[in-house]
């Protein structure tokens, strides 16, 4: 069952699969007629792959849908020559959808199997019609507070929900749905639309996955935030692949639309929860390159039967392991003092977060140097500055041309076997415990003490082992137990210390001193890890080369390496907002 899409404008969204990133131009009046400028009759170059692509001969109006590189009589090599009067007319986008769909056949070798309606509406047609009217049952709202404060987020005083439609709300320019067939494209009040074709080349191959393998099955669902996130990475993975691979046409041999200005680059600041934001970027980026490896190794097919059985966590997508293995995570409700889980959310009341939004948990410590909001911490690693844990992010391995490709993998969090977030509720406190199993002790060693490194930059005082950890006040207060038992470790957290141990009564924990006192360094010995609290180096300067805006590996700001400006590393940002939809799950459950 898809789940629910908080965003409070989309109600045709909760369908969608991702969104078309689409410009427009204010007061523009509809251009003339489309035209076609028709190739060469002659055999086409095939693309690689085992169907080749119809020759401009073969392809005529009615020739029915076997035939790759054509649709309703128009051939991939042919162009469109349509006059820039600032946005497109209803012939003029009938004519460039079908170019485009002939085209992503070309690029994916396999043909449509029907037409892929495109519409446009405009934005108070959208908000006036689709309006949600909510985010869910408050014991969702409540349940999934308390999901984004574990992962450390979103504080305590916010609302994650809203937090999540200050980031998606008013971004969705057009979509995708598989419910209705149809790409849907919303046009602010009196303006025209101008799409870039390598986006609506996205949107298209959305359809085309949803004709050959039925996007609304539950198996592109995850029941759990990482289960989604890994969906995804197949889904938008194979869409962003075929996007690259329409860029390079375009750009070698094709002639295509010109991209509208600002319709996938920087422009405009962003002011919204970049942790959230991060965390639904994932999939784009480690997705592509996830595909890119399935192609090289074993062509289409190899992508056909991935998409069959959808890779399940975000490690498997991170590292490219199709094969990555989990391992049970342990757990027991023994709560006491009237605590109680949500039984109806979730998976029978848990969360599953997933290696991916546990290096944005700690990557988001340090962002605070460039983005409102975020906090400047150095968690991930406690050698560099907070612009040196900043840059961690950008030091992918591999880049793509149509986004940025942002780095998800650490040895604080990538040797990630499982975990299960249980939110509680007892009267009106709050509270959670989190059982988390890592593939080795020196794995979860490592987590463990990055953790109490993120801990401790939110307190006051060191953190001693085996003692509940207080913190006063900021974002995060409350009280937290932090146990590590071989590769599985388990937070704690409560109002007080007392409520931890109601939450866990069989937990090797005591009671924190009241004067305050301890002097424990917050290590477990295990890894050599210094447990600090990483509040060094937090003015943004670096001692090992690191500043506070990148050091070159962000190509995309214009820049040279030292930007604090609010833009999105690597990714411009109206081009990010209207691509998170895609992510659809991990902003909400469905409840029940």
């Amino acid at each position: 069952m898809r789940r629910v899409l908080t965003l409070s404008t989309a109600a045709a969204a909760v369908a969608a699969v991702a969104v078309l990133c689409v410009a427009f131009t204010a007061g523009a009046a509809a251009a003339p007629d489309a035209g076609i400028v028709h190739s060469a009759s002659g055999s086409g170059s095939a693309a690689p792959g085992d169907v080749p692509s119809a020759s401009a001969d073969e392809c005529a109006p009615g020739n029915g849908t076997d035939l790759v590189g054509c649709w309703n009589g128009t051939h991939y090599e042919e162009s469109v020559d349509f006059e820039e009067t600032g946005g497109l007319n209803e012939t003029q986008l009938g004519a460039l959808t079908d170019l485009t769909m002939a085209r992503v056949e070309h690029v994916r070798q396999r043909p449509f199997r029907g037409d892929v309606p495109v519409e446009t509406v405009s934005r108070s047609e959208y908000v006036n019609g689709t309006a949600s009217g909510g985010n869910g049952s408050e014991a969702f709202r409540r349940w999934n507070d308390q999901v984004w404060e574990a992962l450390f987020v979103v504080g305590d005083d916010a609302d994650a929900n809203d937090e999540i439609d200050s980031v998606l709300g008013g971004a969705v320019s057009g979509f995708y749905s598989p419910a209705e067939d149809r790409i849907v494209i919303v046009v602010p009040d009196g303006e025209s639309a101008e799409i870039d074709p390598s986006t609506l080349a996205h949107e298209l191959l959305h359809a085309m996955q949803d004709q050959y393998h039925d996007l609304t099955d539950p198996r592109y669902v995850g029941v759990t935030q990482d289960g989604d996130l890994a969906a995804d990475g197949i889904v938008e993975g194979e869409a962003v692949h075929v996007e690259e691979r329409y860029a390079d046409r375009c750009a070698d041999n094709w002639t295509c639309a010109e991209a509208p200005e600002g319709g996938g680059g920087g422009g405009g600041g962003f002011s919204g929860n970049i942790g959230i934001l991060q965390t639904v970027l994932q999939p784009y980026g480690d997705g592509a390159l996830y595909v890119r490896e399935l192609v090289d190794e074993g062509g289409w097919a190899a992508v056909n039967e991935t998409m069959n059985d959808p890779p399940t966590s975000t490690a498997g997508v991170i590292h490219r392991n199709p094969g990555y293995e989990t391992s049970e995570v342990g757990f027991e409700d023994a709560a006491t003092g009237g605590w109680e889980t949500y039984g109806d959310q979730g998976a029978d009341g848990a969360e599953t977060a997933g290696e991916a939004s546990m290096f944005v948990m700690f990557w988001y410590q340090s962002a605070g140097i460039q983005f409102d909001g975020a906090y400047e911490y150095s968690v991930l690693d406690p050698d560099r500055s907070a612009g040196g844990n900043f840059n961690i992010l950008l030091e992918a391995d591999a880049q793509l041309q149509t986004r940025g490709v942002y780095n998800y993998a650490h040895p604080a969090t990538d040797g990630w076997a499982g975990d299960e977030l249980y939110p509680y509720r007892n009267g009106d406190r709050d509270g959670y415990v989190w059982a988390t199993e890592w593939r080795t002790e020196a794995d979860a060693a490592a987590f463990r003490d990055a953790y109490v490194r993120m801990l401790t930059a939110h307190g006051d005082g060191d953190y001693v082992e085996g003692t509940v950890y207080d913190v006063d006040d900021g974002d995060f207060p409350g009280a937290y137990g932090v146990e590590r038992d071989g590769t599985s470790v388990t937070i704690t957290h409560a109002p007080s210390p007392e409520g931890v141990l109601e939450l866990r009564p069989d937990a090797d924990l005591a009671l924190p001193d009241t004067d305050g006192t301890d002097g424990g360094d917050g290590s477990d010995g295990t890894d050599g890890g210094d447990g600090s609290d990483g509040s060094d180096d937090t003015d943004g300067g670096s001692d090992d080369g690191d500043e506070s805006g990148g050091s070159g590996e962000n190509e995309s700001d214009g820049g040279d390496g030292d930007s604090t400006g609010n833009s999105a590393p690597g990714f411009g940002v109206a081009a990010a907002l209207v691509a998170l939809v895609a992510a659809l799950g991990l902003s909400a459950r469905r409840s029940t």
